[in-house]
This record gives C-alpha cells, sequence and structure tokens, in this order.
C-alpha cells in the first residue's frame, strides 16, 4: 500500500519571526517554554508520519496537542515553517507549501476535502443545493452537477430530502449532508476534524456506521481526529497520538497509557475470544462453533453492549463486530459463509 500524505519533520508555529523557535525547539525547549520567552505557539514539532492510501487514520490527543494543526497542513491551512507535505495528486506528490497559487486551488477542488464538527452548512439553501455548493462555485454545469449530487446524497441516504431546508433535519442527518458534500468533488483524501464529536451518542455511532459503509465502497484515505477512545479503535486502521505538538510513538508511554486507561474495556474483544487458533485474519472474523459465539455473545450482553472493537493480543484494533451478528450466526444453519462475520 502506498502513502497518500507524507508528514517530514514538520514544524509549525504561530506568531511572527518563528525562527525564535524553530532555534529553542532544536535546543530542546519545551513548548511551553518557548511561548513563556518568545511568546510563539509552538503548533507542532518535528512530525514525521505518513497516512497509507485507502485507510482510515485516527489522530487523538488532548485539546491544544496539536491535531487540528497538523490536519490543517495537509491543504496548507496552517503555518508551516519548516519539514515538508507531500499530498499525493493525480500528477504526483504535491507539497502546499511550495506549489502555485493554481496547483494549491487544484489540491484543495480535487484531491483534499474535509468535514467539520460545525457542519457548515447554508440555512437558506436546500439540502442538495448545499452538497452542489462546492461543485457550483467550481463552474461545474447544472446537469452534471445534479447528477453528482444525487449520487452523493443516494450514498449517504438522503435522496427523499434533497429538496427540504437543512434546519428541517437532525444533527446527524445535517453531518450526513457535510459528508456528501466533501464527497461530492470525488476528492481521495477526507479530513474529519471531530466530525462526529457534537453529535448525540446514537447518532454519533450510526455516523461512525456511515462512514464504515462508505470506506468499504469509496476507498478513501481518510484522517479522522477525536478525543473518543472507542471511536477511534472502531474506525480506524492506525492511531497516532499527539501531545504538544509532537506524535508520540512508543506505547509503553505514560501519556498513551493515560489514553488507553479511559477506553470501555465491556467493548474490547480479544482476538482470540471469537477466533480458532488455526484461522488467519482475512475478509471477517471466522467464529467456527457456537461454543466461541456463546463466549462472545456472553461477554458483550454482560457489559450491556450491542457492538464491541475487536483487538490482537497486543491490543491492536482489527476490526467491529455487532451482537446481532454473533446471534444470528449461532441460530442459523452453518455454512463456510455463515461463518464469516465481517469485521466492520
Amino acid at each position: 500500500m502506498s502513502d497518500a500524505v507524507i508528514f517530514g519533520n514538520v514544524d509549525i508555529v504561530f506568531g511572527d519571526n518563528p525562527q525564535r523557535a524553530l532555534d529553542m525547539v532544536d535546543q530542546g525547549k519545551t513548548r511551553d517554554e518557548i511561548g513563556a520567552e518568545t511568546g510563539l505557539v509552538l503548533g507542532v514539532a518535528g512530525a514525521s508520519l505518513s497516512v497509507q492510501e485507502g485507510e482510515i487514520l485516527v489522530l487523538m490527543g488532548l485539546s491544544g496537542s496539536g491535531k487540528s494543526t497538523l490536519l490543517r497542513a495537509v491543504n496548507g491551512l496552517a503555518p508551516v515553517v519548516r519539514g515538508n507535505v507531500g499530498v499525493k495528486t493525480d500528477a504526483g506528490f504535491v507539497d502546499p507549501y511550495k506549489a502555485s497559487a493554481s496547483v494549491l486551488r487544484d489540491l484543495r477542488m480535487h484531491t483534499v476535502s474535509m468535514v467539520f464538527q460545525q457542519f457548515g452548512l447554508l440555512p437558506w439553501r436546500t439540502v442538495a443545493e448545499n452538497v452542489g455548493f462546492g461543485l457550483e462555485l467550481a463552474g461545474v454545469p447544472d446537469a452534471e452537477r445534479e447528477k453528482t449530487v444525487a449520487t452523493q446524497l443516494e450514498l449517504v441516504n438522503l435522496s427523499k430530502w434533497a429538496n427540504r431546508k437543512v434546519q428541517e433535519l437532525s444533527g446527524g442527518m445535517q453531518q450526513r449532508v457535510g459528508l456528501a458534500r466533501a464527497l461530492s468533488n470525488d476528492a481521495d483524501i477526507l479530513l474529519m476534524d471531530e466530525a462526529y464529536s457534537a453529535l448525540d451518542p446514537l447518532i454519533r455511532v450510526d455516523m461512525q456506521s456511515v462512514l464504515l459503509d462508505l470506506q468499504k465502497e469509496l476507498k478513501k484515505t481518510v484522517v479522522f481526529i477525536t478525543h473518543d477512545l472507542d471511536e477511534a479503535l472502531r474506525l480506524g486502521d492506525r492511531i497516532a497520538i499527539l501531545r504538544d505538538g509532537e506524535v508520540i510513538q512508543q506505547p509503553a508511554d505514560d501519556y498513551i497509557s493515560a489514553f488507553v486507561k479511559e477506553v470501555n474495556r465491556g467493548r474490547v474483544i480479544m482476538l482470540g475470544t471469537i477466533m480458532s487458533p488455526s484461522t488467519q485474519q482475512g475478509e471477517g472474523l471466522q467464529l467456527p462453533n457456537d461454543m466461541v459465539l456463546e463466549t462472545a455473545a456472553r461477554m458483550m450482553t454482560e457489559a450491556r453492549q450491542t457492538s464491541a472493537n475487536v483487538v490482537d493480543e497486543a491490543g491492536k484494533p482489527v476490526g467491529h463486530v455487532d451482537l446481532q451478528q454473533i446471534i444470528g450466526a449461532m441460530v442459523t444453519p452453518k455454512t463456510h459463509e455463515d461463518n464469516q462475520i465481517a469485521a466492520e
């Protein structure tokens, strides 16, 4: 799998004369020390990270850790003062900080889309008009725009609401409009900055399912910011944690341990619990017999959970399983296909 986004030793500094901060970074000074002495804000320090094509990479960290700042560097919206950002386009890798104005505009219009926590919808416009707004600004002809909008609304199951005003929709439905709008330009890379954090818990889970279902079909490259570790485990192929602007890579780090400590253990099932020793990871999680199925179902029932994240022995998230899927496999005559519980 090839890279879609590459951060190479990226430093981001807010304020005038950022070189003062860079000198202190090189001296090993902390963000607080740099701020106290210079008044500058060190957003990101020495971040090296890659995002692979077709994966969901989750960025986590406390408020002010640099997650959103790093995310915005993908389309040139953060003040990168040192290092390189590479974004894969049809014409090859582009650094938004070294690109011409026309190349940067093309990157933002056709390669990268964003979905925000606040939906940013236009209340005086209909659902369809909101989804097609970016295409309208890009000068896409009416017929082509209408066809694209209809396709995106069908993907997020909002076709029947196309002519309604957005304020008539629930929060979850409005977020679907925002997602459809982001997908309308057929961008390969989707940036989601705490897109679901303002939603009610049940709607939030529903939107997670929408994203996972879309990902199966569209195979977008997604960078997703969240504070919710359960959400990160369900959605993320990989998780990167930031602290004070730095990407923390050591699993034994106390900062990471604090994050892991907060995960709802009732929603985590070890891979060995629901897989036979001979099963290899593939399209789904093989559940070979009723005893194993019953064990997984009992764990979830006792925890009063309708779904669970699945992790391997190292604690790496490898999938997601629903209680109804397990129960269905227990009561249905077994065939090879029936033994496959999709790791959604």
